[in-house]
């Protein structure tokens, strides 16, 4: 299984603001587009309830404690254990929110970071600790037209000794 966290993040840690990322980056939503097309994307229901459908030519699995919780094209998973099963050998991406990120980072093996350079003050923040991990690529991203604020993206390995 090849399991990536996947998130853009200011340098406190802040992913969100009323169900909906405090900025706009249309360079990362086409680098997320990118990266996770024909994989399987792993969120929360609240990050699932804030994009409001399945994303297409991808694979949604939405962990939930509402046994009730339902959407069509959705897989529903009850916990990190059974949704690991369902992934198998396959490639999946972690894309929130915060308590799926912490649940799920410790058996990711890569971290694909966008760090958004702004004093963005947020509803919903991460605490990623990345110490121990390998930076294998950075590439700054100055603001386009469409861009709010610059950003930073890089990406991160857990050293094999350290995998899960």
């Amino acid at each position: 299984m090849t399991l990536t966290a996947i998130v853009a993040a200011t340098s406190t840690g802040t992913i969100g603001l009323d169900g909906d990322m405090p900025w706009q980056l249309s360079h990362d939503l086409r680098r997320f587009k990118r990266l996770t097309m024909g994989c399987i994307i792993v969120m929360g229901r609240k990050t699932f309830d804030s994009i409001g459908r399945p994303l297409p030519g991808r694979e949604t699995f939405v962990l939930t404690r509402d046994r009730q919780w339902s959407h069509p094209g959705v897989a529903v998973f009850p916990d990190p254990e059974s949704v690991l099963a369902a992934i198998g050998e396959r490639t999946a991406f972690v894309v929130g929110g915060a308590q799926i990120y912490a649940a799920m980072l410790p058996v990711c093996t890569r971290v694909f970071l966008t760090r958004v350079w702004s004093q963005t003050v947020g509803d919903t923040t991460i605490d990623f600790d990345l110490n121990g991990w390998h930076c294998s690529y950075v590439e700054r991203v100055p603001p386009a037209a469409r861009d709010s604020v610059p950003s930073e993206f890089s990406v991160w390995e857990r050293p094999i000794s350290r995998r899960s």
